[in-house]
């Protein structure tokens, strides 16, 4: 019989008791990450190890009935990463998506993050994620708000208002407590509306619905844009004020003098760099690239009209450095990396073993009073033995 080896299952139940709405926290484990990134000390998927992760694309038509199809927001994905420092952990995050999914109503992403042992590949927890990903995603533009802007902002503005915003005004809020007002822009009013009614309720702040993007973003000190991949917003340049933070955890178009005008300030440089290498070796490269957050600076970059991703900021390196923030205009470009649910779900872990929380599964399935039967490993011989036979 093998050793045990037990892990714990985490519903989101659990994981809200464990802390993962937690947005101060969230945001402190997010900036220990970005550290760990800057020294180099973690590595994700592809032989680059800067890899998002491996995405099942699926067909436009297929001739197998049950063959799953191309639709909006349909994606299947294994976003797989090691974290060193104090979390010095293997994870995987598992993501899968479907617009289709709210008529079961199901959200449009179901998300679960594995933890594993480093050396053994033993699991050490299988989480729901939902909420470990929303938060993760609002802590990383929470982290830039800390560095990029040069003055305590007054005035945030609000560009889609579904859950990511939501999570991302939450985060900011933590370390942006001098805001006193919040300006919110959606496709539709009616969500927007909502929108400010909860800003109103939650914080007591000050709040104002937008009819268009440019009257959302024209006296905001801070930006931050989640707003729909399949149609995203267009903002000029010129719409924004001249010291503008741009947060960008969603696409937005714009005019060249968003890119070439401001400070771009990237997440984490290799990651780009792999997303082009990536795109390069796709059929249609400006498809590719216009499916990254960063497209459009990719393809200004190409054209020679932007410096190299090589010679680009970073986060990490800005943090490391410390770099004075800049007085003008600031996009930051923040794409999503596995490290960061990783980081937090280890986080989480440590809290809920210490409440005691989840249910303990274990990986073989024997009882430890159960006798007999040798030991996995030589199942294992035994069986590769046979099959050489």
């Amino acid at each position: 019989m093998p050793p045990r080896s037990p892990f714990l299952f985490l519903s989101e139940a659990d994981m809200v008791a464990a802390g993962v709405d937690d947005v101060a926290r969230s945001v402190d484990v997010a900036d220990e990450v970005f550290r760990l990134l800057k020294q180099g000390d973690y590595v994700m998927g592809g032989v680059n190890r800067n890899s998002h992760g491996l995405v099942l694309v699926f067909p436009e038509t297929s001739p197998f009935p049950n063959m799953p199809t191309a639709g909006p927001d349909r994606r299947v994905s294994a976003m797989p990463a090691y974290l060193g420092g104090r979390f010095d952990v293997c994870g995987v995050k598992w993501y899968g998506s479907n617009a289709e999914n709210r008529k079961r109503g199901l959200p449009r992403s179901v998300l679960t993050v594995m933890l594993n042992d480093k050396s053994t590949g033993e699991p050490l927890a299988l989480m729901a994620a939902n909420r470990l990903s929303s938060s993760r995603t609002a802590a990383v533009p929470a982290v830039a708000s800390r560095y990029l802007p040069a003055e305590p902002a007054r005035v945030l503005a609000v560009v889609g208002c579904g859950e990511i915003n939501r999570q991302a005004v939450r985060a900011i809020l933590s370390q942006q407590p001098g805001i006193e007002r919040i300006v919110c822009n959606n496709r539709s009013r009616e969500k927007a509306e909502a929108f400010a009614e909860w800003l109103r309720a939650e914080y007591g702040v000050e709040t104002a619905v937008a009819g268009t993007a440019r009257e959302c973003v024209a006296e905001a000190d801070i930006v931050t844009v989640a707003a729909s991949r399949t149609a995203p917003l267009r903002i000029e340049a010129d719409w924004f004020t001249p010291h503008a933070c741009i947060l960008l955890s969603g696409p937005m178009q714009s005019d060249e003098k968003i890119w070439t005008e401001s400070r771009v300030v990237y997440d984490h440089v290799p990651l780009h760099e792999a997303y082009v290498a990536d795109a390069r070796r796709a059929d249609d490269v400006d498809k590719a690239y216009l499916g990254q957050i960063g497209g459009y600076m990719y393809r200004l970059i190409d054209a020679g009209k932007a410096p190299p991703l090589a010679e680009s900021e970073d986060l990490g390196t800005i943090m490391a450095e410390e770099r004075p923030p800049s007085r003008g205009r600031t996009v930051f470009i923040a794409s999503g990396m596995a490290v960061f649910d990783v980081a937090w779900g280890f986080d989480l872990l440590e809290s809920a073993k210490q409440k005691g929380l989840g249910v303990e599964l274990e990986l073989w399935g024997f009882d430890e009073a159960e006798e007999g039967g040798g030991s996995l490993a030589a199942d294992e011989t035994a069986a590769g033995e046979g099959a050489a036979a």
